[in-house]
């Protein structure tokens, strides 16, 4: 199929690649993004105002998309200060206290119980109530609070954030650059996510373990700092019994939505809703159980300030993931049927035109998906340009005729090991600050296995293709 290219997809073009070199530069591209939506529509319509309203529609078209995952966000870190506060956090994690006998378990206990804690509740939240409980434990072992640094990172910000399986954010960014469903990206990403996950956890023990043996890595007296326990507000209302059964509770609450994703095939929004209401309902009951009469006023603080985390997080993607929305159906939602009859959307003409001019093959589709995630990355989100590697991914998998869903994960894996919070050194100061220890250290510990990783994977993928 020929595919004619006017000016608006020239300048979509041109603009993908400004946000690709501010990317490289460390520029924030929001400026580029905001002046490229109003520019497209100018060119589209050629009316100031209809180009000015489509810059807030877009944002509009944005949070529309994206509200669900805002206040998935919320609920979950609202349910997050109540179980703190109350002390059921600690109760939770307690078995896996009890288990840090030496270095090597506390780093796989450390790790397996962030990956799954950070499924369910982000690797942010998971942050402190890993570094509250398990790291003092994993000190009193022999590990270093670095290791233990390391093992959250890589765990958390790497294996569990860059699948997001759960909560599903990361994939209905990426899955919405490229015009796919979710469960597509969720689907091609395990894969990839398992094969660089067990490689690069794996390496960055070996790494930890020769450095505590010939003597570089030790423990230190910052490291016994750990044991210092902060008040917590209802901690002395609930009795020990009781908090073991509310720990209960919840996990089973959680562990019933695994259940019910996997019978009724609950993918996206679905999935979504269920985590959500699961995490409000769990904070309702504990808060009325404890706070009683005052529960409600409680209640509205947890979630305001749950409602703010989420916007924190996810207000710098708002205005990128609005440009990139206009790459396929978002346009003609915000601006009109003013694309040409033939076009099929500025990405998919884009790939078409690339398909007949450029040859185009696995290799160099996985390897420019992987660079273009890490590029997305260095801004330190993770999540601000995954829309982009969406978008250049269905470019690529028009060309090749297949594997749109697979490039789209390599990119999103890409993005969020880079980005998330594992090698960029802004980007994993809430581990740092949590475990006492320098950012820039961690960040170097951390990018040899994540090199290796995403190099290993991105030949891994080419096989996927």
């Amino acid at each position: 199929m020929i595919v004619q290219l006017g000016a608006l997809h020239y300048v979509y073009l041109i603009l993908i690649l400004l946000i690709f070199l501010f990317m490289i530069l460390k520029k924030d591209i929001t400026l580029i993004c905001i002046a490229g939506i109003f520019a497209l529509g100018f060119i589209a319509t050629g009316s100031l105002a209809s180009s000015i309203t489509g810059v807030f529609n877009s944002f509009v078209y944005a949070i529309g998309q994206l509200l669900d995952i805002i206040l998935v966000i919320a609920a979950i870190t609202a349910m997050g200060i109540i179980l703190t506060k109350t002390g059921i956090n600690e109760a939770m994690a307690y078995p896996f206290t009890k288990l840090m006998k030496t270095p090597t378990l506390a780093y796989w206990i450390i790790g397996i119980f962030m990956m799954i804690i950070s499924l369910f509740f982000w690797p942010s939240p998971a942050v402190a109530l890993i570094g509250a409980i398990l790291v003092p434990a994993a000190v009193k072992a022999g590990l270093p609070a670095i290791g233990a640094a390391i093992a959250m990172n890589i765990f958390g910000h790497g294996v569990a954030l860059s699948g997001d399986f759960v909560i599903q954010g990361a994939p209905k960014l990426t899955a919405g650059g490229a015009g796919i469903p979710v469960g597509d990206v969720i689907s091609a990403s395990i894969p990839l996510v398992i094969f660089m996950g067990v490689l690069t956890t794996i390496l960055s023990f070996v790494f930890l373990r020769r450095d505590m043996k010939n003597g570089s890595l030790v423990l230190t007296e910052e490291d016994f700092k750990h044991t210092e326990k902060e008040d917590m507000e209802f901690e002395k209302l609930l009795t020990s019994n009781t908090k073991k059964i509310f720990a209960v509770f919840v996990s089973i609450m959680f562990a019933l939505d695994i259940y019910l994703m996997y019978k009724l095939n609950l993918q996206g929004g679905d999935a979504s809703a269920l985590i959500g209401g699961t995490a409000l309902v769990v904070m309702t009951i504990i808060t009325i159980y404890v706070v009683k009469k005052d529960a409600s006023s409680h209640m509205i603080s947890y979630i305001v300030e749950g409602l703010l985390f989420g916007f924190k997080v996810f207000g710098p993607v708002i205005p990128i993931a609005a440009f990139f929305y206009l790459g396929d159906a978002g346009f003609v939602k915000i601006f009109g049927e003013v694309l040409p009859k033939s076009s099929t959307g500025l990405v998919n003409d884009l790939g078409l035109a690339l398909a007949n001019t450029v040859p185009v093959n696995a290799p160099v589709g996985a390897v420019t998906l992987t660079s273009v995630g890490i590029i997305t990355g260095l801004d330190g989100s993770g999540f601000s340009g995954i829309s982009l590697a969406g978008s250049v991914a269905k470019i690529f998998g028009i060309a090749l005729g297949k594997s749109t869903a697979t490039l789209t994960a390599l990119g999103q894996l890409g993005a969020i090991w880079v980005g998330g919070g594992t090698i960029i050194p802004w980007a994993i100061l809430p581990v740092a600050a949590i475990c006492k220890i320098d950012p820039f250290e961690l960040a170097r510990r951390n990018l040899k296995p994540v090199a290796i990783g995403l190099i290993a994977t991105t030949i891994f993928a080419m096989f996927l293709l």
